[in-house]
């Protein structure tokens, strides 16, 4: 009983510490598997056994190793099978041809380099126990792996789903995954004895025979299945059972036939019938168990299996570099010259070559078989370990560095097209500006922020739409980013990932057509994106596409009161554009408008943005109650507010009333008067209780007390004019000349 108790110890701190450590490496933009990888190294003899190696011997009893080796044999069989069940035909749909050459080629330039350096490593890393062509089919195998599950998710990641390079490195992905799987099943044969003999062939034919009967016989009874799901539309416990119970008797088919376990789980996976919703409910019902618990076990068996301290010579840390440079350069040029050769060009064929570099789980799982099966030395293991965690690791960045956001072209986020025509159906004598007025609006939940989105409308909308001919035309953005929790789970699959877009644009569309009034409709395009952080991605959007102003939705964040706090406070802190924060009180009307001034720019914004929305409605009154306490005179609004409300039009300039008062607590005179008005707008200003402190943290004392709707207002540059568009040229020029 002690043993069982002590397991499920260090189950807990490995399940802790696999989330913890994954959610750092996230922050950094680095896969989930990386930072989970790297928490299980944290546990062996490399940090955890070398700091304190009482302490993990107590913890990490050898008697307690078969006990997670079991459980992480148990996670890899069912996760193998989530792989098969991930790897649809729909990505083999795209430029078949130029990703079987690609594919192959990067497969044979590091296996045949993997080869040429097992010449080098065998005699110092191996010994005679090993047979070398066991050793060099294993390090050829090791070095030509692709992780498909961690490159589909950067993929996705990085809304590379929509591209030629994101299809083509998909289909790559999933070709050299067969392939290299195939490879490594040879190569368990030849090591299991010793070389290429009569056995070892045997055991080929009979996987042959077996992969065979399972893409016929076995693929027809998995059809019944489909047709079963299609008929009841559920899973139940009981077909469930049948599928886990066909898991595992595939799995051990495979280890009797001499290969491995997994191939038998990844095999059922490959066939089972590709209906979407059974897929769907099949993975979502497996995968949570699989990877929160199992799985965090396998990488903690391996860490235990992990001695970076058998580095203890520059010579061998001058192999491992060896080791890592072979491994990224096989890669990367069988892949970069086979795009090259196919008509690719420089850039994506770069990019193609370092996605192919991913190698993450996958190359764990190799190198795990590797290891039990005697083949590498834990000299070896170590450095192939560190080389999986440094390729998948690079990545990201290189990936970015090479291809860049500004040029993924999405259809999803291509405007110029349909802004540049509108805009030139309203310019005469080459008055219009470069770009129109553009508003950004992040919709978390398009269901519940019409009046966001209504609030957006009514900010852009020009003169324009009502006859009157205008310099600039106005363009709404509503940005929806679905966040993706895990970086491996079903969800964020590139088809999963693409079905998840097509059912926000298509609520997006919904709410778009029940906006008022109609004819603005035209003017608001979506941007649906997937991506791992919400507030981080909507300040590289700001940053890519430049909007004039993001208008933001209050929500409340999980661990906090504070309205401006969790993503709204990313927002404010780190977005480089102009920002406006709406917390709506459900009223639809916006006939009037307060503005509490205290002589700052973001206030000088709510103002501007006041008069935007004065000019846009005929019959909205603006009151701008400039609230003074006692250590301070009767300001004038700033030159620049001055001069535009001077050139207002009549019309515009009766609307508008400008009163001073100095009560005792001014805070509390705008509550008051908040009662009497449809909107409140107000800036970022510590006489209204919102103010940024340390940490990029807001207060939100008028969020809280106000009586109407609420726009609290931060301004990032004073260059920026909201009024463009809205005033004659001549007076445009008069502003610009003193911002």
């Amino acid at each position: 009983m002690h043993t069982v108790i002590l397991v499920l110890v260090e189950v807990l701190i490995v399940i802790g510490l696999s989330r913890l450590v994954g959610l750092g490496f996230k922050s950094i933009k680095q896969p989930l598997v990386i930072g989970e990888i790297v928490a299980g190294i944290m546990l062996g003899p490399s940090l955890f056994g070398l700091i304190a190696p009482q302490a993990a011997a107590t913890l990490f009893p050898a008697e307690t190793i078969p006990f997670l080796n079991v459980l992480s044999q148990v996670g890899l069989i069912f996760f193998m099978f989530l792989i098969g069940l991930e790897l649809n035909p729909k990505y083999l749909n795209s430029q078949l041809e130029t990703a079987i050459l690609t594919s192959h080629v990067s497969i044979l330039v590091p296996f045949s380099l993997g080869t040429l350096l097992a010449l080098l490593l065998y005699p110092l890393v191996s010994n005679d126990s090993v047979s070398f062509t066991a050793f060099a089919l294993f390090l050829g195998a090791a070095m030509s792996i692709t992780a498909f599950p961690v490159l589909a998710r950067i993929i996705t990641e990085n809304n590379l789903q929509g591209t030629r390079l994101g299809t083509l490195a998909l289909t790559c992905a999933a070709v050299d995954d067969v392939t290299a799987w195939c490879l490594l099943a040879m190569a368990i044969a030849v090591a299991r004895h010793g070389s290429i003999d009569r056995q070892a062939v045997l055991t080929i034919i009979e996987s042959i025979l077996y992969i065979g009967f399972m893409f016929t016989a076995g693929r027809w009874f998995l059809k019944r299945l489909a047709t079963h799901y299609r008929r009841t539309r559920k899973l139940s416990q009981f077909v469930l059972a049948l599928i886990y119970i066909a898991v595992v008797g595939s799995a051990l088919i495979t280890e009797l036939i001499g290969i491995h376990l997994i191939f038998g789980a990844f095999l059922l996976g490959a066939a089972m019938p590709k209906n979407a919703d059974l897929v769907r409910e099949l993975a979502v019902k497996t995968e949570d168990f699989v990877l929160i618990f199992l799985l965090p076990i396998f990488f903690a068996y391996s860490g235990l299996r992990t001695q970076i301290g058998l580095l203890n010579r520059p010579e061998l840390w001058l192999l491992c570099i060896l080791v890592l440079g072979v491994a990224i350069a096989g890669k990367y040029i069988g892949t970069y010259i086979a795009a090259r050769v196919s008509g690719i060009d420089k850039r994506e064929a770069s990019a193609l070559g370092w996605l192919m570099n991913t190698r993450g789980l996958t190359e764990l799982i190799v190198l795990n078989i590797g290891l039990e099966l005697g083949v590498i030395s834990p000299l070896l293991f170590t450095m192939l370990v560190i080389m999986a965690l440094v390729t998948t690791f690079m990545t990201s960045p290189l990936l970015e560095w090479t291809y860049p956001k500004r040029l993924i072209k999405l259809d999803v986020v291509d405007f110029d097209a349909e802004t540049h025509t509108e805009t030139d159906t309203v310019t005469e004598n080459h008055e219009a500006l470069a770009t129109p007025y553009r508003i950004l609006v992040p919709v978390a939940n398009p269901s519940t922020q019409k009046g966001l989105l209504q609030l957006a409308v009514a900010l852009a909308q020009s003169v324009t739409d009502m006859g009157v001919n205008y310099r600039q035309q106005a363009v709404v953005n509503p940005l929806s980013l679905i966040e993706l929790e895990e970086d491996y789970a079903f969800e964020s699959t590139p088809v999963e990932a693409n079905r998840l877009i097509t059912e926000r644009r298509l609520q997006l569309e919904e709410l778009i057509n029940n906006l008022e009034p109609a004819h603005t409709r035209s003017h608001i395009h979506p941007i649906v994106r997937i991506s791992s952080n919400v507030a981080r991605e909507t300040a590289q959007i700001a940053q890519l596409e430049q909007p004039d102003l993001i208008l933001v939705g209050w929500h409340r964040p999980a661990f906090s009161n504070n309205r401006l706090g969790g993503r709204v406070g990313q927002i404010l802190t780190s977005a480089p554009v102009d920002v406006a924060v709406f917390i709506d009180r459900g009223g639809e009307r916006l006939e009037s408008l307060l503005v509490p001034y205290s002589a700052n720019i973001h206030d000088d914004l709510a103002v501007i943005l006041a008069l935007r929305l004065l000019m846009n409605r005929d019959t909205c009154m603006l009151k701008i109650l400039q609230v003074l306490n006692g250590n301070h005179t009767a300001e004038e609004l700033s030159y620049e507010l001055q001069v535009m409300i001077d050139q207002l039009p009549h019309s515009v300039r009766d609307r508008i009333e400008i009163n001073t008062i100095a009560p005792p607590e001014p805070m509390q005179a705008v509550v008051v008067a908040s009662e009497k008005v449809d909107l409140t707008i107000a800036g970022t200003s510590r006489a209204w209780g919102i103010e940024r402190q340390t940490l990029g943290r807001y207060t939100d004392e008028l969020a809280i007390q106000c009586r109407s709707s609420l726009l609290i207002t931060r301004r990032y540059s004073q260059v920026t004019s909201h009024l463009t568009s809205l005033l004659p040229e001549a007076n445009n020029q008069e502003i610009i000349r003193h911002y």
